[in-house]
């Protein structure tokens, strides 16, 4: 494997982040934001009301504009699968669900491909599980890809979303090395973070990623999660999808952000765009 040049890669990330968006550019992307959208709540606090209620955000994000667009998919906890399944049936909606011993993917693998068969099997078609970064750091290599593999079969029809948990892998050579692991071991979607760690996405690492993802060749697709608050920042990574992978990852079946934070910035940006003037905080709902 190629060293990755780390300084190369976080002045072109720096680059990136400065591009502006136009005005009459400024509508398509606040909508496409919202279209690659996951929706999440993973909290120990989480409540079947609690999911019912952010699935209803995710079909319908602006309760006063019919026109905003509803987010990619709603992600949740395994146990919580049912009660999305029975919220989002017939909306178009994607249903995710973390699964395989996750935030840590350290738990036996029967147990944790038995978690991801149960979680489709009540509904979730797109499963998020975490590399095991003990196996990987430890350089078990094998080990962490055919975990991968175990997990992907187990899926069956679900998309596979493998997290790589960057903030712990230490180094840029280690991301782009995890990422093509991933890949090669069947991964739909290559994804940063668990939000569960103090670091989470970053655009270095997120152009990291998505140079892994253009080297291999394939249609893999791309997910930022953690630490993606505002419009501005959710603006960054698609400048930076587009640059890297090109206009046909601009789409939901291939990028994702897992920013629930950002969804209500995005509809206060798009409020702005319509009466030029600010919404009041309270204006968009507190997940």
């Amino acid at each position: 494997m190629v060293a990755v040049d780390a300084v190369g890669l976080e002045e072109r990330a720096a680059m990136l982040a400065t591009r502006s968006i136009k005005r009459d550019a400024k509508r398509t992307a606040l909508d496409l934001l919202i279209r690659t959208c996951d929706l999440t709540t993973l909290e120990g606090a989480d409540t079947p009301g609690k999911v019912r209620s952010l699935c209803a955000k995710g079909i319908r994000p602006d309760l006063l504009d019919p026109t905003v667009p509803s987010v990619a998919a709603i992600c949740v906890y395994p146990s919580m699968v049912p009660v999305a399944a029975d919220a989002l049936r017939g909306t178009g909606i994607h249903l995710a669900s973390v699964a395989g011993a996750f935030p840590s993917g350290l738990g036996p693998i029967e147990e944790r491909c038995d978690e991801i068969a149960w979680a489709v099997a009540h509904g979730a078609d797109e499963i998020d599980i975490v590399l095991n970064r003990s196996a990987f750091l430890s350089g078990a290599y094998q080990q962490a890809s055919e975990e991968i593999v175990r997990s992907k079969e187990a899926c069956g029809a679900a998309h596979l979303k493998v997290i790589l948990e960057t903030g712990e892998l230490g180094t840029y050579d280690n991301v782009r090395r995890a990422s093509a692991l991933a890949i090669d071991a069947g991964a739909d979607f290559i994804k940063t973070s668990t939000g569960k760690v103090g670091t989470n996405a970053t655009l270095p690492v997120a152009l990291c990623m998505l140079e892994a993802i253009r080297d291999s060749g394939r249609r893999v697709g791309f997910k930022a999660a953690g630490g993606v608050k505002t419009a501005k920042q959710g603006w960054q990574y698609l400048v930076v999808v587009q640059e890297t992978l090109g206009p046909d990852w601009l789409d939901p079946s291939l990028l994702r952000i897992g920013a629930s934070s950002m969804l209500n910035d995005v509809l206060h940006q798009l409020h702005f765009l319509s009466t030029g003037r600010y919404d009041r905080p309270e204006h968009a709902s507190v997940d």
